[in-house]
C-alpha cells in the first residue's frame, strides 16, 4: 500500500504552501515532499528575487521533472496536484507512475473545449502578450484577487498573495490555450483507455482560474473508460485559492477520505470526509 504522497503546485504559487497539507497527511500516517517545479528556488524570496530558472519551463520539462523524481521510489507514490499541478498528475497517473492522483481545480487537458470569460481573464496577464511565452510573470495583488482570492475577502487573499505568491513560466498557459491545435499537445492526458490507480478530479464553485464547467468537461473526458476509477468533488463557495486559504483544512480532510475510500490509507484518517 503506497504510503508516500508527491504534492504539485501550480502556476505562481510556491512549494512550500504545501506545509500545512503536509503536517495533515504525515499526522495521518504518510510521508511526504512537496518539490517546486524545475528551475524554482527553495524559497518564496528567492523566487521573487530571481524567477529566471523558470524560463521556458513547459508542461513536458515539468512532467519530466517529477517523474525523474518519482523514479527512484521504492513504491509509486500518490499524487496530488493544484492547478496546473492537477494535469502533472493526470499525466503522471496515465502513465502509471503512481498509484492514484488527486487533481485540485486542474488546468484542463487537451480535448476541453469550453473557455469560460472568467478563466480568460484569469489568464489574460500572461496570455495578452506573446512575449510572455518565454518568460516568467507575476500577478499584482489585484490580479491574484481575481484569479485565485474571488471568493474571499480583499484582506485574506492580499495577505496569500504577500505570503505564496511567485512569478511563474509563460510557457504552460500558452501550450495549454493552444492543445486543442497542437497534434501532440504537452496537455494530451489519455482520457479513454488508460488503465491506472484511482483518479479524484474536484473542483471549487467560484473558481475563477478553473472554472466549474471546465473540470466537468474533463469528467466527461474521461467517462468512457470504464476499467480506471475517475471520482468527481465539488466545494460549494470555494474560489481557486481553495488550498491555501483559510479553508484549507476541509478540502485536504475530503481528499483524506477520498483516499481512505480507495483503500490507501496508511492509518484510520481523523475527521469527516465527504463528496460535496
Amino acid at each position: 500500500m503506497p504510503k508516500h504522497v508527491v504534492f504539485i503546485h501550480g502556476l505562481w504559487i510556491h512549494a512550500t504552501a504545501w506545509r500545512p497539507w503536509q503536517d495533515l497527511f504525515e499526522e495521518t500516517g504518510y510521508t511526504t515532499t512537496a518539490p517546486g517545479w524545475p528551475g524554482e528556488p527553495d524559497s518564496v524570496e528567492a523566487t521573487r528575487a530571481d524567477p529566471s530558472g523558470l524560463d521556458n519551463q513547459g508542461i513536458s520539462e515539468i512532467c519530466h521533472h517529477y517523474a525523474d523524481l518519482i523514479a527512484p521510489m521504492d513504491e509509486k507514490p500518490i499524487v496530488v496536484g493544484h492547478s496546473f499541478g492537477g494535469l502533472i498528475a493526470q499525466e503522471l497517473l496515465a502513465n502509471d507512475l503512481v498509484s492514484a492522483a488527486v487533481a485540485i481545480d486542474p488546468a484542463p487537458v487537451k480535448g476541453v473545449k469550453v473557455l469560460p470569460f472568467a478563466q480568460l481573464r484569469s489568464g489574460f496577464p500572461v496570455l495578452g502578450n506573446p512575449a510572455n511565452k518565454s518568460r516568467t510573470v507575476a500577478l499584482t495583488s489585484s490580479q491574484f484577487r481575481y484569479a485565485f482570492g474571488n471568493a474571499l475577502s480583499e484582506e485574506e487573499s492580499d495577505a496569500l498573495h504577500a505570503a505564496w505568491a511567485i512569478p511563474g513560466p509563460g510557457r504552460p498557459l500558452f501550450e495549454d490555450a493552444t492543445a486543442n491545435f497542437v497534434r501532440n499537445s504537452p496537455a494530451a492526458v489519455n482520457t479513454h483507455t488508460a488503465v491506472r490507480g484511482p483518479l479524484l478530479l474536484t473542483s471549487g464553485t467560484e473558481d475563477h482560474t478553473v472554472p466549474k464547467s471546465v473540470t466537468l468537461a474533463v469528467a466527461k473526458l474521461y467517462a468512457s473508460n470504464a476499467a480506471s476509477i475517475t471520482e468527481y468533488h465539488e466545494y460549494e463557495g470555494k474560489g481557486h485559492s481553495l488550498t491555501l486559504d483559510s479553508g484549507w483544512r476541509d478540502v485536504a480532510d475530503d481528499v483524506l477520505g477520498w483516499l481512505a475510500s480507495q483503500g490507501l490509507a496508511p492509518s484510520a484518517v481523523g475527521g469527516s470526509a465527504a463528496t460535496v
